[in-house]
């Protein structure tokens, strides 16, 4: 028998799946459920790979923006970076040409240390992108690079040294190491700032990576914390500087990361909220994308159409999956969470 307040989420729900202009990471497209309640609409896209008890959190996110509420903001806009994925040199510079000409994007994100590539690769990419900034005239530009854990310790200290020099200085290194105790004993070795990602996501306790000083900054995703009000508590405890990130959400799932960042008493960097534009579609009728390297902090609800479109594109077998994923999510802890929330 269904839960009533499951069976009045599901009534809310449609799926989506929607290309990406670039692979990114290894994904060609996003996929995943929009959940509609009387607060407005969230959404439920954990990646593919994710257990059970991980895609919880995320429908406990989806629910708040659906059913619960945000907290209040102390800004209407968010200064946000472009992303470049882990391209060749060419594309690379003309991708950091593209965001800064339509979008006013002066900090850069770089993905390097992908898989089956190399330093040299990385050491190109990075140069490219800035003799791109130099060329379009950018003032204060500024360079940051993702590592998603993919050095070891040693690896780490030589490749920052030299990224950092190609880069004119690098804003600081996104999770370079897997393992927290590598990510302290590196910045012991280093100048240049450590962020730290998925040792705050994936962990059971978010808090570890700051009390064993892993990281001069965190960055933070809402989907895998739990939702917007959980992900504040957690900057708030953090007492280090905060960067809040998307993970290519769809627009309408971008606003959750824009309440957070709304919400926060400071927002010393630029935040990884425009991954619209590595979008080749949406769930909206016009994209969410930065215009002077900000966004404007609102809720965000889907066109109709484009909906529909994205659901087709979906397929049935793989709608049906999906529901069912979201009906072991809820019952793998999001009832706990914010279930309280959902009147059936």
């Amino acid at each position: 028998m269904t839960d009533g307040r499951l069976a009045a989420v599901l009534a809310g729900c449609t799926p989506f799946a929607i290309p990406l202009a670039t692979t990114f990471r290894g994904i060609a497209h996003r996929e995943g459920m929009l959940l509609t309640g009387p607060s407005g609409t969230g959404e439920f896209a954990p990646f593919l790979e994710y257990d059970d008890a991980t895609a919880a959190r995320w429908l406990a996110s989806a629910i708040e923006a659906a059913w619960g509420q945000w907290p209040a903001a102390v800004r209407s806009e968010i200064p946000v970076n472009a992303i470049i994925p882990a391209l060749n040199p060419v594309q690379a510079a003309t991708m950091t040409t593209r965001a800064f000409i339509d979008s006013g994007s002066t900090t850069v994100k770089v993905k390097v240390a992908e898989a089956g590539q190399t330093l040299d690769d990385d050491l190109a990419r990075v140069a490219a992108v800035r003799s791109a900034q130099r060329a379009a005239g950018i003032a204060d530009a500024r360079i940051r690079i993702d590592v998603n854990g993919g050095w070891n310790l040693a690896q780490a200290v030589t490749a920052i040294a030299e990224l950092d020099n190609v880069a004119g200085g690098l804003e600081y290194v996104e999770q370079p190491c897997a393992t927290l105790t590598e990510l302290a004993a590196l910045r012991k070795k280093v100048s240049t700032p450590i962020a730290a990602d998925e040792s705050i996501r994936t962990a059971e306790d978010p808090m570890r990576a700051v009390a064993s000083g892993a990281a001069d900054i965190i960055v933070v995703k809402v989907p895998p914390l739990g939702g917007v009000n959980r992900a504040l508590e957690i900057c708030e405890q953090a007492a280090v500087p905060v960067v809040v990130s998307g993970a290519m959400d769809s627009s309408v799932g971008l606003a959750s990361g824009l309440a957070l960042a709304s919400a926060l008493r400071e927002l010393p960097y630029a935040c990884g909220l425009g991954t619209g534009a590595l979008l080749a579609a949406d769930v909206v009728a016009t994209p969410v994308v930065a215009r002077e390297g900000r966004l404007s902090v609102r809720r965000i609800e889907p066109d109709p159409a484009a909906l529909a479109e994205a659901a087709v594109r979906m397929g049935s077998a793989q709608a049906a999956w999906w529901r069912k994923r979201l009906e072991r999510a809820w019952n793998a802890g999001a009832n706990d969470l914010v279930g309280s929330l959902v009147t059936a």
